[in-house]
């Protein structure tokens, strides 16, 4: 297994890497925003983007997208293809496109929206934190990306103060402090039972 920075020669396995992305989404029956091949391919080109590869088989991927002119990043679309999951590659990938991102973009707030429970728990093991939306970017850019996902509606809802989503943020300035405690998952598992009791039995009303 390989993890390796994206280029242009890995374009090819932008449409396997869409349609996983999408089929994960209606598995989970949660908000995973929807991303199409040529926008996969053009954070490839620009190496902003991390690929796995097993032998020349598609086994996961992350990108970075940068938002406010460069003062917060983001490392969204991580996937792991069904063949490779429960091996612990997520958290792999995860760890190289952080890194990559704290490299490209040294001064920049990196962030996550997330309804996955593994995912929030990676996060804080990297130094993230639960923040409200409003600490997040303000690029409407970001915020439009979300129209793809199925609970896009909680969010204009709230008028963007919160969703099923949770908030994370790891900000560069405060990696001379003292580490903060990490969260356990089943804190992250709780907020997620509170956020869909409040909004879906709204919408079952």
């Amino acid at each position: 297994m390989e993890i390796v920075i994206a280029n242009k020669s890995h374009i090819v396995y932008a449409d396997i890497i869409c349609k996983t992305i999408e089929d994960a989404a209606q598995v989970r029956g949660t908000g995973i925003a929807k991303r199409k091949p040529a926008y996969v391919a053009t954070k490839m080109q620009n190496g902003n983007a991390v690929i796995a590869l097993d032998n020349g088989r598609f086994a996961g991927f992350c990108y970075i997208e940068k938002w406010g002119h460069g003062k917060f990043v983001a490392n969204s679309g991580l996937i792991v293809h069904p063949d490779f999951r429960n091996l612990g590659l997520a958290k792999q990938i995860k760890k190289v496109i952080f890194n990559h991102s704290r490299t490209k973009f040294p001064n920049a707030k990196v962030f996550s929206i997330t309804t996955g429970l593994p995912v929030m728990k990676l996060n804080s093991d990297l130094g993230y934190k639960p923040v409200t939306f409003s600490e997040l970017t303000t690029d409407q850019t970001f915020w439009d990306g979300c129209k793809t996902c199925k609970n896009y509606d909680v969010l204009t809802r709230t008028n963007r103060k919160m969703c099923l989503c949770t908030g994370m943020l790891f900000d560069p300035k405060n990696q001379n402090k003292k580490k903060p405690e990490q969260i356990k998952e089943s804190v992250f598992k709780r907020l997620k039972n509170i956020k869909q009791n409040l909004f879906l039995k709204k919408d079952k009303k």
